[in-house]
């Protein structure tokens, strides 16, 4: 609380302090703005009096105006300026004190404002900006199109009337619909729906009269009245039974046309919006429920005619739209919810009829453009009719194969038909394209058909790379979200249908899942092809991995569903090296680093696949391992030749894989085969034998790269060298870490007798030691690494020494292999001897050569042998080795002292040797 108080009481304190302070930068201000404003009358004054005598007063205005500026600026002396003609005499150097202006100099500025020369800065020549190419501003996307579609229709023409007109319907209706559930008139329907008929027709006639004079309220008023019209007779008819089928649909149609005649006249797109608007909600807000599809439809049909004759003579796009929007929508609404098998024949028909319907609309659409012009085409349309239509009759046919398989089929002759029909016109050129790609589609989508009943999936996926493709071609984002959707769609359909067992009678590929899957893959593979092409890296980088993974899957689920489990992974083998090769053809023409990477990443595939074949037959190349591996070899150095022109780091990835799983499928079969052969129940081989096999192939590896790098480097010789530093580091580190692994073994030479250094797994270890002292000699190293090379060999040779004294104590002395064996005496007797033994060596031969580094490193190991005996051996005094190992250890000592008791200077380590003294 004290603090708070505090707080405020500094806060208090601190306001007028501001408040003063602002005060004063405020007066300072005015000041300097007086002073500028005394300045400018001064100028002005200067400028309109009469010219003066000699002296200051005779100067001109913009000599004043220098003389002020210069005054302001800070002095600097001046340069002497050369005159033409040079001096007669030594003058005094003092000047007049107005000189007149000398030939030389040039002429004075022109007058500047006084605003100019009020300002204490030098005054410069504005710069101008160097101009830039205006940027080309990114189209719209199809949020701000609908925003300001809104934002103009209740902004422009007559708002009122528009908005009147839309309540008004709509009230009526609701009014009409009301009173006579509520039974509120009792005046006889014939004369109410007369009546408001009569209404309807004089707002019809008004309006015409005043399309001249006031043309937005008249367009709107006949509208309106045309929908009232409509509402009247599809009440009249449906509802209340006044007058019969054929009747209404008589007005209907008359109402339609007249509409359409209308606005064709009057070239009112509004007027069209109106009623077909009014047309298309009337059933909506007039239904009793009672299930009359023909009807429904047929007053649809009507509509639709009407839209399909105003689109013959106005090309409104808005119009086809609406209409396109509501029979569809409603249609497919009707078919979820009420259809049944026995309203296929009635229901057909009018599903036929609408197709034709919009899909001769773009085609009239484009009949408007003039020959030659470039102009976009209603992708809706074009893509959403097949799309729609075909999928609501897979709904009808309830899921009959066959028959929907020949309803695609007659759709690609169809749309190939158009496609072969319309090229012939340059007008029709931008639909002569997607026709053909709907015809291709839907040919290729009859093969599946005939197998199983995924249609819907296979639809959708081709649908969405065509209005992928068409959305990039003519920049617009509706089509290529929508594209997008559909190929989502199409993924969640397919693993919704798919059959979950094999049927009796299918045979690998030749299978719907199969067909069905692939071609959601090839629709995500045509679409990254398509954004390829346009330089939209992102999302053709997630369209290729879209349909890769589809192709992937595919295959894979054929290989689980036919492919026994023992060679599975020879199957998967398989199709790895096939794309991985197809990647790196396709690769080789087009440059595409996703199709490089993925190559690359096949290659790496194989290395967990050769572990999978070993665990499912014994070694990678039993079986059907020897001919996956062949693929995986010829495909694989076709695939390496591709890459070798062109690829990047990606490169080196895939021959480092390649080199690795040679390595590893020819060491873990040679393993295999040494621990699956028995004798008797006994293997045949110890484990000095199985692990020496495993590595053998990679030490192989390790000594082509560092003295046959041309060898091991083909197909990709020319650049192998780029990471051989990288593929050598790998080798020699997985020989190390794999031998220090094997120090825990007793490497059974079996059958061979144990001798110390003479058995496979020491052979193995000597020839990584020394393998690694000429890798740590070369420059594939870096400089302190080959600095200290000395002492990394002398640590891990005596390491391997130490566990060969251990093994042999183990198989001539018969000492179990343990953590035990270091309490026996053995063990630890033969452990000094050998320590000291090297100790002795490193202290007397660092004591010849003078290499004080090297007898140190004898004189620490005498000192830890020394604790040793002290800490260990003093336990095993009780037997002769005990006391062995003590003597052993003295007289080692006493030989030292005798040829070298003193350690070598430093100045003769450092002339003999510098680099052993550094390191």
């Amino acid at each position: 609380m004290e603090a708070l108080i505090v707080l405020l009481v500094l806060a208090l304190l601190l306001v007028p302090v501001l408040l003063i302070v602002a005060l004063v930068q405020i007066s300072g201000l005015k000041s300097r703005v007086s002073g500028l404003e005394r300045t400018l009358a001064q100028l002005r004054a200067s400028a309109a009096a009469p010219p003066a005598p000699r002296g200051r007063e005779d100067e001109t205005l913009a000599e004043r105006i220098e003389r002020i500026d210069r005054e302001a600026l800070p002095q600097t002396p001046a340069r002497p300026i050369a005159s033409a003609a040079p001096p007669a005499a030594t003058a005094p150097q003092t000047p007049p004190p107005f000189p007149a202006t000398p030939p030389s100099v040039p002429p004075p500025l022109p007058p500047r404002p006084a605003a100019a020369a009020a300002s204490p800065m030098p005054l410069r020549a504005p710069v101008a900006p160097t101009p830039r190419a205006p940027r080309a501003p990114s189209p719209p996307d199809i949020f701000t199109l609908g925003a300001r579609w809104v934002r103009r229709w209740f902004t422009e023409g007559n708002v009122p009337v528009k908005v009147g007109m839309l309540v008004l319907l709509a009230g009526v209706a609701a009014l009409l619909k009301y009173a006579s559930d509520q039974g509120w008139m009792h005046v006889p329907m014939e004369f109410r729906l007369a009546g408001i008929a009569v209404a309807a027709m004089g707002g019809l006639v008004f309006g015409w009269q005043q399309r001249e004079r006031k043309r937005v309220f008249a367009l709107s008023l006949q509208g309106g009245a045309i929908g009232v019209l409509l509402l009247v007779v599809f009440a009249a008819f449906k509802l209340y039974g006044l007058i019969p089928a054929g009747a209404a649909f008589a007005i209907s149609v008359v109402l339609v046309a007249g509409t359409g005649v209308l606005s064709v006249k009057q070239n009112a797109l509004a007027l069209a919006v109106f009623a077909i608007l009014a047309g298309f909600l009337a059933p909506i807000w007039l239904s009793t429920g009672s299930g009359n599809h023909v009807a429904l439809f047929g007053y649809y049909a009507v509509l639709n005619a009407g839209i399909f004759a105003i689109a013959w003579w106005r090309p409104w796009r808005v119009l086809n739209l609406i209409g396109f929007a509501f029979t569809w929508g409603i249609g497919t609404l009707w078919g979820v919810l009420k259809y049944r098998p026995e309203h296929f024949s009635t229901t057909e028909p009018f599903l036929l009829l609408f197709f034709a319907f919009y899909l001769l609309i773009p085609v009239l659409y484009a009949r408007r453009r003039a020959a030659g012009r470039r102009d976009l085409i209603d992708g809706c349309l074009v893509f959403g009719t097949p799309l729609i239509a075909f999928t609501l009759q897979a709904g009808l046919l309830d899921g009959d194969r066959m028959p929907l398989a020949f309803c695609a089929l007659g759709l690609g002759a169809l749309y190939a038909a158009l496609a072969w029909w319309l090229r012939r016109d340059q007008r029709f050129v931008e639909l002569s394209t997607p026709y053909a790609l709907l015809a291709v589609g839907f040919a290729t989508l009859a093969v599946p058909l005939a197998l199983a009943a995924e249609a819907t999936a296979c639809v959708f996926a081709l649908e969405g790379a065509a209005l992928a493709w068409l959305g990039l071609r003519q920049q617009r984002l509706l089509p290529q979200l929508t594209g997008l959707g559909l190929q989502i769609a199409a993924a969640f359909a397919f693993i919704v249908g798919a059959s979950d067992s094999v049927w009796e009678g299918y045979t690998p590929i030749l299978n719907a899942n199969f067909a069905g899957a692939v071609l959601i893959a090839v629709a995500g593979l045509a679409s990254a092809w398509s954004y390829r092409r346009d330089a939209a890296r992102a999302p053709a980088l997630a369209y290729y991995l879209w349909g890769l993974a589809w192709w992937l899957g595919a295959t894979g689920s054929e290989i689980a569903d036919f492919i026994a489990d023992r060679n599975s992974a020879d199957a998967v083998l398989m199709l790895v090296a096939v794309t991985g090769w197809a990647a790196a053809e396709v690769f080789r023409r087009h440059d595409w680093k996703a199709l490089s990477l993925t190559a690359a990443l096949a290659f790496a595939a194989a290395l967990p696949l050769a572990l999978w074949q070993a665990d499912a037959h014994r070694y990678p190349f039993a079986e059907w391992g020897w001919a996956a591996w062949a693929l995986y070899a010829g495909l694989g150095w076709r695939s390496l030749s591709n890459l070798r022109e062109r690829a990047g780091p990606e490169l080196a990835l895939g021959h480092l894989a390649w080199l690795w799983a040679w390595a590893l499928a020819i060491g873990v079969t040679l393993f295999r085969l040494l621990r699956l052969s028995m004798q008797n129940d006994v293997a045949a081989f110890g484990s000095g034998w199985t692990a020496t096999v495993l590595l053998l192939p990679v030490l192989a590896m390790a000594a082509l790269s560092l003295w046959r790098a041309s060898i091991i480097g083909r197909p990709v010789a020319q650049r192998f060298e780029q990471w051989r530093a990288v593929a050598m580091a790998s080798f020699m580190l997985v020989l190390v870490a794999t031998l220090a692994l094997t120090l825990l073994t007793p490497a059974n030479p079996h059958p061979l007798l144990w001798i110390p250094l003479l058995n496979p797994l020491s052979l193995m270890q000597t020839a990584t030691l020394l393998m690694l002292g000429f890798w740590l000699a070369t420059p594939l190293v870096g400089e302190a690494l080959r600095r200290r090379r000395v002492p990394i060999l002398a640590a891990i040779g005596f390491v391997l020494i130490t566990v060969e004294v251990l093994r042999s104590a183990h198989f001539w002395g018969h000492v179990g292999w343990g953590s035990s064996m270091f309490s026996t005496s053995l063990v630890q007797t033969s452990l000094t001897v050998v320590w000291s033994v090297l100790g002795v060596a490193g202290w007397i031969a660092g004591s010849r050569r003078g290499q004080r580094g090297l007898w140190l490193a004898g004189a620490v190991l005498m000192g830890v042998v020394l604790a040793k005996l002290v800490v260990v051996d003093r336990g095993h005094l009780g037997n002769l080795l005990g006391i062995a190992s003590f003597i052993a250890y003295g007289l080692l000592c006493t030989l030292v002292g005798y040829f070298a008791p003193a350690p070598p200077s430093r100045s003769a380590d450092n002339d003999r040797n510098p680099q052993e003294t550094q390191a």
